[in-house]
């Protein structure tokens, strides 16, 4: 069965996206009387039928509801430099979707080789994967965001707070200080990595340094093994 997002449901009617209701319309050539399935990324699946069949918006009857699954008991929120090479990027954002994340910012760092981010795309790419993992709840993805200015912004906030880093410093294994049930936020940084100033001024906001392993990681294979570490450290309580 097809599978499509909305977040606008309302009365046991659904509205799809324009781009959604042109897949759904031009593309499958899918017709009124369709019995589709619909993920509103706040939980909800439902299965669906066409009313009609509009390829720029098309209306859905909700006929019954498969599934409500509740809120995680934590939450993962990745800080990320992009590479310079967005397929690596892409990746990482589409491993992380499957795997589980709450929350993507990428980070505009000293080092950082990207510049510019195109987040529309990687927000098509985020609901395309949310909807092949049948992901209940969709991730946020902020825009690319200066380093000091979001390390500013989450002063005060609940998160558990972690720095991975290179520097030869005293780290803790990321498996051994994150607690479970927990918020957690976790900063991965550039190909060159963080700066001693950066890593100072996390430190300065409470974030704990650690390490994602003995081998120096590419950005997007740390940032996945920080999000099967936090998963996995969760699913076994």
């Amino acid at each position: 069965m097809h599978i499509f997002f909305s977040p606008h449901i309302h009365d046991n009617q659904a509205l799809l996206s324009p781009e959604e209701s042109a897949h759904c319309i031009r593309v499958l050539r899918l017709r009124r009387g369709d019995k589709i399935r619909l993920i509103d990324g706040l939980g909800g699946m439902y299965d669906a039928t066409i009313t009609i069949p509009d390829a720029k918006q098309c209306v859905l009857s909700i006929t019954g509801i498969v599934a409500h699954h509740k809120a995680r008991s934590f939450s993962l929120h990745i800080a990320i430099a992009p590479t310079k090479n967005i397929d690596r990027f892409e990746w990482f954002i589409e491993k992380a979707v499957e795997i589980g994340v709450d929350v993507i910012t990428p980070l505009l760092c000293h080092r950082s080789e990207r510049h510019v981010l195109k987040t529309d795309r990687l927000q098509k790419m985020i609901i395309a994967t949310m909807k092949q993992a049948m992901v209940p709840y969709l991730p946020v993805l902020h825009e690319l965001t200066d380093y000091s200015r979001f390390i500013e912004s989450i002063s005060g906030s609940p998160y558990n707070r972690f720095i991975a880093h290179c520097e030869e410093s005293e780290r803790k294994k990321l498996s051994e200080v994150v607690v479970t049930r927990t918020h957690v936020l976790l900063l991965i940084g550039p190909e060159g990595d963080f700066t001693q100033g950066e890593i100072d001024m996390a430190l300065s906001h409470d974030f704990i340094p650690v390490s994602l392993g003995t081998n120096r990681l590419r950005t997007e294979t740390a940032g996945i093994i920080a999000c099967h570490t936090v998963n996995l450290l969760n699913e076994m309580q």
